[in-house]
């Protein structure tokens, strides 16, 4: 049997650089681990917290061989997505848009662990080595023994990122960390699960929860692939004999589209579409006061591309309507942020978009001065209810 030999394809020092510093927040770093597994065809996700404190980020997609899969892992920063014939999961009959698109999402698990643990198998294929800030000249990374590469719950195919001695912590009631995790992944289903383990405890995510839509005294939806969520929507005011228009809270809109001229990576200036679909709120209350960090206030309205978190929190970029801040919730969704042709417009720490990009501008006017404004006066209207 050939001897395996793992060695990354970055400058060591780029490792130990960027390692503690390119995230800041424990779900970040899980939802760049979970986008991974999302592009590598995985149905089932498992975030898993060990006995020994250890976080634990395993998923049943294609797995790696070490000729091919394995060697692509360790080239860093190579773009994946370069046109739209790979703009597509393998294996996914273009069901998937690949989240991932610039090959630093997998070292993610650095910004907590000095030393993490990569195990894949593929086709009975088992290869493992150990990810580290600290690496010698030779860019060789430590080789883990067939033997020891072991799985929690996957079997036949599947990868496996554990982190030693984390220096963030999930929070450690399920309720907490599933409430987190659907902010990072609103749209799971039945393709695709997330279940969450910590301890002897198992919770499992397999569909978007609506907790949020029924804490709402107001809704307005953006496109028909959300219209659903009006089945869920209850102002709570009393109407016994039917003589309030309880409708008026609620709205069903087209999705927001828009045509921009945008210079592609080519430098060529070309005409693109840009659409807002989504879901935005006022809660009926002031949110409760919060338990979790602060990036994750129940008050927030996100921007999300391809299924994929982009920005949590616009409401501190917009300088009006303070008053009634204190009541948005919403997630929309913009695909055109992560179109294949055009540049990246993510910021150096995958937290936010950069906020001069002609994308970003027009959805952010969008919602400064039509989205916004119309939602307050249905807010009055519930008021005045």
């Amino acid at each position: 049997m050939t001897k395996k030999e793992y060695q990354i394809s970055i400058d060591p020092r780029i490792l130990e650089l960027l390692g503690p510093n390119l995230y800041t927040n424990i779900y970040y770093i899980l939802a760049e681990l979970i986008a991974n597994a999302y592009d590598a065809n995985a149905k089932n996700v498992y975030i898993i917290k060990d006995d020994e404190g250890n976080i634990i980020v395993e998923d049943d997609g294609h797995g790696m061989s070490y000729r091919e899969g394995v060697q692509d892992f360790l080239n860093v920063a190579r773009e994946s997505r370069t046109d739209k014939e790979n703009s597509f999961v393998d294996g996914s009959n273009q069901q998937r848009k690949k989240m991932g698109r610039k090959g630093v999402g997998k070292l993610a698990a650095l910004s907590i662990s000095e030393n993490v643990e990569v195990k894949t198998i593929k086709d009975g294929d088992k290869s493992g080595f150990i990810l580290s800030r600290n690496v010698g000249k030779d860019r060789k990374l430590v080789a883990i023994n067939e033997d020891a590469i072991q799985f929690y719950k996957i079997q036949e195919h599947g990868t496996s990122i554990l982190m030693r001695n984390p220096s963030y912590d999930i929070h450690k009631t399920l309720k907490a960390a599933k409430r987190n995790l659907l902010k990072i992944f609103p749209l799971v289903d039945d393709n695709f699960k997330i279940h969450i383990l910590l301890g002897k405890e198992i919770e499992s995510i397999s569909s978007p929860e609506f907790e949020t839509i029924k804490e709402l005294g107001t809704l307005i939806t953006l496109g028909e692939d959300f219209e659903h969520l009006h089945n869920y929507f209850d102002s709570k005011i009393p109407n016994p004999d039917n003589k309030l228009n309880l409708k008026q809270l609620q709205e069903k809109r087209d999705s927001f589209c828009v045509p921009l001229l945008l210079k592609n990576k080519a430098g060529d200036e070309c005409e693109y579409k840009l659409e807002i679909r989504g879901w935005i709120g006022a809660r009926r209350n002031v949110s409760r006061p919060q338990h979790y960090r602060a990036e994750f206030s129940d008050n927030y309205i996100s921007l999300l591309s391809n299924k994929k978190l982009g920005e949590f929190n616009i409401l501190q970029t917009l300088d009006s309507h303070e008053t009634l801040s204190v009541y948005y919730v919403g997630q929309l969704h913009v695909d055109l942020f992560e179109e294949t042709s055009l540049s990246d417009m993510a910021l150096s720490n995958r937290q936010g978009y950069k906020d001069d990009d002609k994308r970003f501008v027009t959805v952010m006017n969008y919602i400064k001065h039509d989205l916004l404004p119309h939602l307050n006066r249905l807010r009055l209207k519930y008021g005045k209810l």
